[in-house]
């Protein structure tokens, strides 16, 4: 199933690649032993954090003409079958309460919704 979901985010990076307004970046997030230490380093953002994550560009209210704002993106990669854990389902709750854009994606066609 890995590497199905591996597909599908390949195909919705290639697929926003060429939009000027979305940057998205792979969020790989586990834990390995320190090969010097054999204590667990943990990495990426956090558990449950999602896939792809970054930016919308956005231009925000008439006072402010011209300026933009990066909007924090964060797309969770699911097959058609693939179900979120409650860390995931978390993740993504608490980036939308905080004016984030945040969606599953299972094709690219879900990808360029979330982000629109």
């Amino acid at each position: 199933m890995a590497n199905v979901e591996t597909k599908i985010q390949q195909e919705i990076r290639l697929g926003l690649g060429t939009r000027e307004d979305v940057r998205l970046f792979r969020n790989q997030v586990g834990q390995l032993p320190d090969p010097r230490t054999g204590r667990p380093v943990q990495f990426g953002l956090a558990k449950g954090s999602a896939d792809l994550v970054g930016w919308k560009t956005v231009e925000v209210t008439p006072d402010m003409v011209g300026q933009k704002v990066a909007v924090f993106a964060s797309l969770e990669i699911k097959t058609d079958t693939g179900r979120l854990s409650k860390h995931q389902q978390t993740w993504l709750d608490v980036v939308r309460r905080a004016g984030g854009i945040a969606g599953i994606a299972r094709s690219v066609d879900d990808a360029l919704r979330i982000v629109e």
